[in-house]
């Protein structure tokens, strides 16, 4: 099990995670939209294609940019696309 948390709150939990690159991606039913808040930051990765982001809101703390998917991922990272993955001082366990 995988889980995903930050500011007191669980983000994410899932038996599905994907591990790619040292970063677990989380399907979307696993990730607790509430905390979510879309970003206008885009990024663009040479083999993933271009990144969304979303903005952290949890407990009145805000943590930008924190999280990111892939929406229309390149064909070789097909199996990332609507999957979610966190950084920037969210911890991530597998236990």
């Amino acid at each position: 099990m995988t889980t995903a948390r930050w500011n007191g709150e669980i983000l994410a939990v899932s038996d599905r995670a994907v591990l790619v690159e040292g970063n677990h991606y989380f399907p979307p039913e696993a990730v607790r939209t509430e905390f979510l808040d879309a970003s206008a930051t885009t990024t663009h990765c040479s083999w993933k294609g271009a990144a969304s982001y979303y903005t952290l809101r949890v407990a009145g703390a805000e943590n930008p940019d924190a999280a990111w998917y892939y929406p229309d991922p390149k064909p070789e990272a097909a199996h990332l696309a609507g999957l979610v993955a966190f950084w920037r001082g969210v911890e991530v366990v597998t236990d």
